[in-house]
């Protein structure tokens, strides 16, 4: 009896793993439920158009339980696919300079229940709770920073002492022409990748991954809005904190 218990029980347990892996949704499911939710807002769903949000943020990474700190979280839009997507239990920060009407509004509804705004500068967007954090987001303003003023070096140093080792630090923006690094912020609201990727990489980031769905080659980058109409080009980037 014993000798046949063992190996009977092994597969019936290697079964039962089997069949739970298979039902279990993948990342990109879990994110596409999420973003389908009946909840979100009008607003939210025609944001939606233009974001790319399945993939977007199957990329970023978010799962329940973490802690994320969204830099620069304007009207919310980041911050509540955030906050759902690390329920339950996790926390979100939502940084801003100034509270921004729809932010606060949006504070008020039920998916916001776990997310905390921090009103704080963006060379100091980190609040003392906040250390330890598994993930940091920066949604295409990263090119404000430049028109603004702004310690990028102080921001991106402030960053990588938040996160935990192993942490990641998500970067999205519109993509400048080769050799324009910063200096179109305030006008085409477009900065060069491989400039912002020194400077983020200066503060001892690692970049581990790119997110190439949102890029179109054939945006000529000389404008604000390409001429002809089309999708901007647009890049992700993964930092991880070592």
């Amino acid at each position: 009896m014993v000798t046949t218990w063992f190996p009977v029980c092994r597969i019936a347990l290697l079964v039962a793993f089997i069949a739970a892996c298979a039902s279990a949704p993948t990342e990109r499911e879990r994110v596409a439920k999420i973003v389908a939710d009946q909840t979100r807002s009008d607003a939210d769903r025609k944001n939606d158009e233009r974001r790319n949000p399945v993939e977007l943020y199957s990329f970023v990474g978010a799962r329940p339980g973490m802690r994320v700190l969204d830099i620069s979280a304007g009207g919310g839009y980041t911050t509540e696919l955030l906050a759902r997507m690390v329920a339950p239990g996790g926390t979100v920060y939502a940084q801003t300079q100034k509270p921004n009407p729809r932010l606060l509004e949006r504070m008020k509804t039920p998916p916001m229940q776990n997310v905390v705004l921090v009103v704080r500068r963006f060379d100091d967007p980190v609040p003392p709770e906040a250390s330890g954090l598994d993930l940091v987001t920066l949604m295409f303003n990263y090119h404000d920073l430049g028109f603004l003023g702004v310690d990028r070096a102080a921001l991106n140093r402030a960053v990588f002492q938040a996160l935990r080792p192993g942490g990641f630090y998500v970067i999205a923006d519109h993509s400048g022409r080769p050799g324009t690094g910063i200096s179109e912020s305030n006008t085409l609201h477009r900065i060069e990748e491989s400039f912002l990727r020194k400077e983020v990489e200066a503060a001892g980031f690692r970049l581990v991954e790119e997110g190439t769905f949102l890029r179109n080659p054939n945006d000529p980058r000389d404008r604000e809005t390409p001429d002809p109409p089309q999708p901007k080009d647009e890049f992700v980037l993964k930092f991880a904190r070592p």
